[in-house]
């Protein structure tokens, strides 16, 4: 009887888990411009090119990147990046982001308290398609840049998020309408 209790239990308890609702972090809809901004490799002398710029339509409010990435010059990135103006929750488990792009791989990188150099980061990669479309990015698919990070991200350490076309010679084009997490 214990036993059913206990399972009784930990099933309602997945099932809250799994039904969480997402958390907006941004759905660009008012004045995106004053929250996020565009950084280059032209920052460490890397040559590649860009831009963000902030759609609104048809009911639609999304950011949209574009621009050639370089590896010329110790280079290889373009970004967009927003500070998060509070911490997140300790029990947040990722980030949901709603994108569309170029069918290309793009990359999400999170900065926290402990990322101090500029090349430091956390760096989780997605596929964005022609379609809009979730992509869920669970925190411990997070990679550390330097093994002088901890190996995965706490959520209320997190102090940046950014959207991030990396590490390859590419045209890119990536459109974002949500960041929120779960």
């Amino acid at each position: 009887m214990r036993l059913t209790i206990l399972l009784t239990a930990i099933a309602v308890w997945a099932s809250h888990v799994a039904l969480a609702e997402d958390v907006m972090i941004e759905n660009f809809e008012s004045q995106p411009e004053a929250r996020w901004q565009f950084i280059a490799d032209t920052v460490m002398g890397g040559v590649s090119t860009g831009r963000v710029e902030f759609v609104h339509g048809e009911g639609d409010a999304y950011a949209r990147m574009t621009g050639r990435v370089s590896t010329a010059n110790n280079g290889g990135f373009i970004q967009f990046r927003m500070e998060l103006p509070r911490a997140l929750p300790q029990d947040a488990v990722g980030l949901r982001l709603v994108v569309y792009g170029n069918d290309q791989r793009y990359f999400v990188h999170l900065r926290t308290g402990g990322t101090l150099m500029p090349w430091q980061y956390y760096q989780a990669g997605f596929d964005a398609t022609k379609e809009w479309s979730e992509v869920r990015l669970p925190f411990k698919a997070f990679k550390p840049s330097s093994r002088f990070l901890r190996r995965t991200p706490k959520p209320e350490a997190i102090k940046s998020i950014g959207v991030v076309a990396f590490g390859r010679d590419h045209q890119a084009e990536i459109g974002v309408r949500e960041v929120s997490y779960y």
